[in-house]
């Protein structure tokens, strides 16, 4: 995500009247509360709780943050005052000690040719970490959370930032060094609830092409890598304990799902056919890689060291057109040793790029960061191109395998946020569905369309993952409809055609 993410600059949200006070119920003669108290809303969260977007947190994209947009329709049925612990600028960047620990958020700049191209906004940030806010804040979201960190003490500990121990976003605002998360949360007495965490407990995972590690079976998340899938045991019981909390103050709440992760344009975007070649180019490599088909994979069948479907897997085949390219597969059996060895005796470089080489295939999912060095020079290697006669890093692809690990993780934590859902009588947004409607052609609305379509549908930002302020103002709506369901209330929703998308500038 590092290459490939842009900028929108994003409208501010105008302000709507406020009905200060209530007991219960509360009617303008519109609007109805219902059984629902929203006089002390808190958002419990990560990055899309917080209004993250462009790869970055700042004022603007805070401002459009799901949770603001539902207070200030809160406001209308009681609501009350709703904080947020905003950045400094519209920069982006943190600094610890003065020092940049994050990058500026992403502007798409115009280019000498003409062209349109990714570019980081100068400015030198001035949101520094250890100049922590005064709160409480209503929205505590905490970008990079995943569901164990907000039970977590010491997350928050500005002095384990710099080690990787603490999280730079939730370090301003906590109250203390060793306050969770889901204290913060608890301690101020909330009338009503959000809570959305999950998503970061498997999107690491496929945003880094299954790099990572999935953890299904280990029940201490102190091991865990950043890039690794949470064990569903783990997650239910972390889960389980924040809504026994929250519920415990008394306040009503809802619950969301997660979508399908590789359902954003981080993974639709790149087509997995993306090699051109004239037959001249394609008669060559498949020369080149003539003996590998036949003779060393022929070889290694033979004497049973992978399987006739790993052996048509492993085949490499090009044609004039477009063309997929190839790349390593963590899970094929490596054969690097074997193949350095007799009767190959294949020199050790050479054996270290065909260990576990196959062409990437329809059922792949390339990430939005492979288009950054499909078709590139490798660096110091002569005469070899990425994707073409140089495999592609394992992290540039989302293999079937790894999406199938993805899928099991996810169904699990959804099962478990929806029964809780359930059992303790709180609103249920399908988040999952609602993604799956933009995803497959759209949603319309007054004024046009909401799609997944990168840069043009509207709905997610330049990062690939994180909403436009449209994106958040469709997922506001949707969770603003399962509230008014489940406790009787009429709050009413905003014409997300009134929020911004992507919009270009080379300020």
């Amino acid at each position: 995500m590092k290459k490939f993410l842009k900028y929108i600059p994003i409208a501010a949200l105008s302000l709507v009247a406020c009905e200060p006070e209530f007991d219960n119920a509360v009617e303008d003669g519109f609007y109805s509360s219902g059984e629902a108290n929203f006089s002390n809303y808190v958002s419990i969260g990560n990055s899309l709780t917080a209004g993250f977007a462009d790869s970055a947190l700042y004022i603007t994209g805070q401002e459009n943050s799901y949770p603001n947009i539902m207070a200030q329709q809160f406001e209308l049925v009681g609501g009350g005052e709703f904080t947020q612990p905003l950045m400094n600028d519209n920069l982006g960047g943190l600094l610890l000690g003065g020092t940049q620990i994050t990058q500026n958020r992403f502007v798409l700049a115009v280019g000498a040719d003409g062209n349109p191209s990714p570019s980081v906004l100068s400015g030198t940030p001035t949101t520094e970490v250890t100049a922590t806010l005064s709160g409480p804040f209503n929205n505590i979201g905490v970008p990079g959370a995943k569901s164990y960190h907000l039970v977590a003490p010491g997350y928050g500990n500005a002095a384990g930032v710099a080690t990787g121990q603490a999280n730079p976003y939730y370090a301003r605002f906590a109250s203390s060094a060793d306050a969770t998360v889901i204290g913060e949360a608890v301690t101020q007495d909330p009338s009503f609830f959000s809570l959305w965490i999950g998503n970061n407990d498997i999107l690491g995972y496929a945003t880094s092409g299954g790099s990572g590690v999935d953890q299904t079976g280990n029940f201490d998340p102190s091991t865990y890598g950043s890039s690794d899938i949470t064990d569903p045991n783990v997650f239910a019981s972390v889960y389980s304990q924040m809504v026994d909390l929250m519920v415990g103050t008394g306040a009503d709440g809802v619950l969301v799902n997660l979508p399908d992760v590789t359902s954003v344009p981080f993974f639709t975007t790149v087509p997995t056919q993306s090699i051109p070649l004239d037959a001249d180019t394609a008669a060559a490599l498949n020369a080149n890689f003539a003996a590998y088909n036949t003779q060393v994979l022929g070889g290694l069948l033979q004497a049973g060291v992978i399987t006739q479907e790993e052996f048509a897997a492993r085949q490499i085949n090009f044609t004039e057109g477009v063309n997929f390219p190839i790349m390593v597969d963590d899970d094929l059996t490596n054969i690097a040793a074997i193949i350095s060895g007799p009767p190959f005796n294949l020199p050790a470089p050479t054996a270290g790029l065909l260990a576990q080489l196959r062409q990437v295939n329809s059922t792949d999912l390339m990430t939005l960061t492979s288009s950054s060095v499909l078709g590139t020079p490798v660096a110091g290697v002569p005469n070899a191109v990425n994707g073409v006669s140089f495999p592609l890093a394992d992290q540039f692809v989302l293999t079937v395998t790894e999406q199938a690990r993805v899928s099991a993780a996810q169904a699990s934590y959804n099962a478990t946020i929806q029964a809780l859902a359930q059992a303790n009588g709180l609103a249920f947004v399908d988040a999952r569905a609602a993604l799956q409607a933009v995803a497959a052609g759209g949603v319309a609305f007054d004024g046009g369309v909401l799609s997944s379509t990168f840069a043009t549908g509207g709905a997610f930002s330049l990062d690939g993952v994180h909403p436009t302020p449209r994106g958040y103002a469709f997922t506001a709506n949707a969770i603003i409809d399962a509230i008014n369901e489940q406790y009787g209330a009429t709050v009413p929703k905003v014409n997300i055609g009134n929020y911004a998308t992507i919009t270009a500038s080379n300020d």
